[in-house]
């Protein structure tokens, strides 16, 4: 896996942009990576393709149970 360090890492346009973010995501080759933004030496969780997908999706048709 590629250094966290040399990830493109996002955070979403939804955030306060002051310090109040809670998650980035980078893409890597099988998915997704998610971290606390105020914490990018902490843990990183890994999302497979489809279930991040499925996740997005939800999302976007506005289902609050994702």
């Amino acid at each position: 896996m590629t250094a966290p360090s040399q990830l493109t890492w996002i955070t979403s346009s939804y955030s306060g942009g002051s310090g109040t973010e809670c998650v980035e995501c980078a893409r890597i080759g099988t998915g997704t990576l998610i971290r606390d933004t105020k914490w990018a030496e902490g843990p990183i969780v890994r999302v497979g393709a489809k279930p991040w997908t499925a996740f997005v999706r939800s999302l976007g048709q506005g289902d609050s149970s994702a």
